[in-house]
């Protein structure tokens, strides 16, 4: 017979049917353990099965803490991502797990199935086509950003400006009390657009060409590869490429994954691959600054601050190795302070990478930094990221826990 258990869960209380565990073994006949490394704040976790996993696709799926078998805690299914950026068949699950504060080791939970999870009644991720150019993502009635996949232009530049018409970036990018966080074509910087990633110096066949700016190269729509919603999180995968005229140089694809809010807070996962296509390219930043790479370009403000691992910064920081940065400040419509900040996968190349911060609203991560590095045909550039958006001021020993959890569901893995 089932029964109803009563579990209360970061906040929320969900009610969980227990059936009995079936149909989820590995191929010695025991059920996946999850490991996870100790984390005070809330683990959003997102990590593909192990591949002796046999999967038993009916009912549902649920992971249960080792030692407290009366806990439950629902899961989301989605597509992994293939070594070079493109859906596999492998499960990726999608969970979000609680602090633990008092503990200091690690925590492992057992993935069972048989079991209906009942979620609490809350808004629902879905996907609604802005325009021809814009896909949106909601949570309810309450918008979260909208990946541009097609151009967009700016009648206020110049016809004979390359900055005028842009693609494949994420603008605007909401706050948690409706607030616009992102900017696009500001007057200071016409080239700036929301979420964006790009370099200035992009090599390729001995020319030399400009991605910052769209000069000779840039990046166009392709195809969509997967798109998600669920009660955990919305996915959304996209193919670009960057093009030299007609000619395809790189291929690139764009995972994003927003998870659901929790309390004061919303992570939206990026995680890109690169691949050249015919000849090799050499990519670098900006002299004595770094910038070039993933970034994020704020609405205007007031107030602005932004913090760094070492505190409060002051000064703007060119070519400074950093985990993470944030930026805070009074946005319009809000009625509080807000920000977001950008979290480095500790798996990153060269981490810390360089960054570049400017008080005027951006910030940069910089990759491979102000020195050229090539890269191979056929070889994939891998970098994962977290935009972390949060409302209040928050001090930068919080958000070192943010980034702590965030560096835990990153390492979480498998074992039998």
């Amino acid at each position: 017979m089932p029964w109803i258990l009563r579990v209360q869960v970061s906040g929320f209380a969900w009610l969980v049917l227990l059936l009995p565990s079936v149909g989820v073994t590995a191929s010695d006949g025991t059920n996946p353990l999850l490991v996870l490394p100790p984390a005070a704040a809330t683990c959003d976790v997102a990590v593909d099965l192990p591949e002796s996993f046999q999967q038993d696709s009916s009912g549902d799926w649920r992971i249960v803490p080792v030692g407290a078998a009366e806990q439950s805690l629902p899961v989301q299914r989605s597509a992994s991502v293939a070594e070079d950026g493109s859906a596999a068949g492998q499960s990726r699950l999608i969970a979000r797990i609680a602090g633990n504060e008092a503990g200091d080791v690690p925590r492992k939970f057992r993935l069972v199935a048989g079991g209906a999870s009942v979620e609490p009644k809350k808004p629902c991720f879905q996907f609604k086509q802005q325009s021809d150019a814009s896909l949106a993502l909601f949570d309810g009635d309450q918008p979260v950003m909208v990946y541009n996949h097609g151009e967009i232009t700016c009648d206020a530049v110049p016809q004979s400006d390359s900055r005028r018409v842009r693609a494949c970036y994420v603008h605007p990018v909401w706050g948690l009390d409706g607030e616009v966080l992102s900017d696009d074509f500001p007057k200071d910087h016409y080239h700036h657009h929301g979420i964006f990633w790009a370099w200035p110096h992009v090599g390729i066949d001995g020319q030399e060409h400009d991605l910052w700016t769209y000069r000779t190269i840039q990046q166009r729509f392709v195809g969509w590869i997967y798109r998600q919603t669920g009660p955990q999180a919305a996915v959304l995968a996209v193919e670009n490429g960057w093009f030299v005229g007609d000619e395809k140089v790189m291929v690139e694809r764009v995972w994003m994954r927003c998870h659901r809010v929790d309390n004061d807070h919303r992570a939206i996962d990026f995680e890109f691959v690169w691949i050249p296509v015919e000849k090799p390219i050499t990519l670098w930043g900006a002299d004595d600054k770094s910038y070039g790479g993933l970034n994020l370009r704020f609405a205007p403000r007031e107030d602005t601050r932004i913090t760094v691992p070492a505190g409060q910064s002051e000064a703007d920081l060119p070519d400074t190795p950093l985990e993470w940065a944030d930026l805070t400040a009074n946005f319009a419509g809000a009625p509080q302070p807000s920000g977001a900040a950008i979290f480095v996968d500790p798996a990153h190349p060269d981490y810390p990478p360089t960054w570049l911060t400017r008080h005027y609203g951006v910030l940069c991560v910089g990759w491979p930094g102000v020195h050229p590095r090539t890269f191979e045909p056929g070889k994939p550039i891998r970098l994962n990221y977290r935009v972390w958006i949060h409302r209040g001021a928050i001090e930068a020993p919080a958000i070192g826990r943010a980034y702590e959890a965030y560096k835990a569901a990153m390492a979480a893995k498998w074992q039998p």
